[in-house]
């Protein structure tokens, strides 16, 4: 039983994607294209559209939802930051720093779930919080262990301390809280979401340890990793720039196991990184590079894991 493994995903198909300007404040992935915002939007959209299909290939379910085209809502093809769904039959929804971000949220995506028999039986809304300056933005913000129950989150603009805690309580999570840093320019600055440095997959966990500057706060992530047997990957900070620590594990309705990476992710890592994954499960990447490069995320950023109950089966997916 790989109940903590998600085969099923929710996407969000771009309609007015752009290099968002009140995220760039504090993501220093993200950078300009040399092109009209229309081009830019029409490049996003056919990255969108083979990745869905390298999944669907894969024998992963995707969810395609088409965004709003009367909102101004460049980042809406990152939806794991405002949603997240659970196997209680919970979804989740978040207070975004960026306020064209919170646009994101008024998204119909249910009906598409309820058309596949999927049941969101309740709404855990902490998104209220926003509007005192407190953010946690899904699972970008947060690393969720569902297996051990462990959840990890690197503070920053967009991860509050406390409201991360009160999740943690709420769904009988682990916290395990620290700092994390890249290099920009000449000066040390908060990574802006701890999925760009951090995955946890079933046996093992993909992190860029260098960006955690702090010797006690890295041993408390080594550890805890070690706790849960997972075998560490360490990625270098210049692999973390080409987005090797945004990746995300799933599964084909089959059950095979796959570690889902954007193909510049998967062009940095080492030969005995890709080994050390192959044990334990493939790898599929597709080119992503408009879509990092002007939204400052990648793969991971564009899953909404999906684990609901079934209305048929009244069971969650496994």
């Amino acid at each position: 039983m790989m109940n903590h493994i998600a085969d099923t995903v929710l996407m969000v198909r771009p309609t007015k994607f752009r290099k968002n300007e009140e995220t760039a404040v504090n993501n220093y992935f993200q950078d300009d294209l040399s092109i009209e915002n229309e081009q830019v939007n029409k490049r996003a959209q056919e990255e969108f559209d083979k990745f869905v299909g390298t999944l669907k290939m894969h024998g992963i379910n995707v969810f395609v939802v088409e965004d709003n085209s009367a909102s101004d809502t460049p980042d809406s093809v990152f939806p794991n930051n405002w949603v997240s769904f659970h196997q209680d039959g919970t979804a989740v929804l978040y207070p975004m720093f960026a306020e064209n971000r919170r646009k994101e949220r008024d998204l119909d995506i249910w009906k598409s779930l309820a058309a596949s028999n999927l049941q969101v039986k309740k709404v855990h809304d902490y998104s209220s919080v926003e509007h005192f300056g407190h953010f946690l933005e899904g699972t970008g913000s947060m690393i969720l262990d569902r297996k051990n129950k462990v959840a990890y989150c690197a503070l920053s603009d967009r991860a509050d301390k406390a409201l991360f805690e009160k999740f943690c309580a709420d769904f009988k999570y682990t916290p395990v809280t620290f700092s994390a840093y890249q290099t920009d320019g000449d000066k040390r600055k908060r990574i802006y979401h701890t999925n760009v440095m951090m995955c946890i997959a079933s046996e093992f966990a993909i992190v860029c340890l260098d960006c955690i500057d702090d010797a006690k706060e890295r041993e408390k992530v080594v550890q805890s990793l070690r706790d849960a047997k997972k075998q560490i990957i360490a990625i270098t900070e210049e692999q973390l720039h080409h987005f090797a620590g945004n990746m995300l594990q799933l599964k084909s309705t089959n059950g095979r196991k796959y570690l889902v990476m954007s193909s510049t992710a998967a062009k940095s890592l080492q030969p005995h990184q890709i080994v050390s994954i192959q044990k334990h499960c493939d790898i599929i990447h597709s080119k992503l590079d408009a879509i990092e490069t002007c939204g400052g995320g990648s793969a991971r950023c564009m899953m909404a894991e999906v684990f609901l109950p079934n209305f048929e089966t009244d069971a969650v997916i496994q």
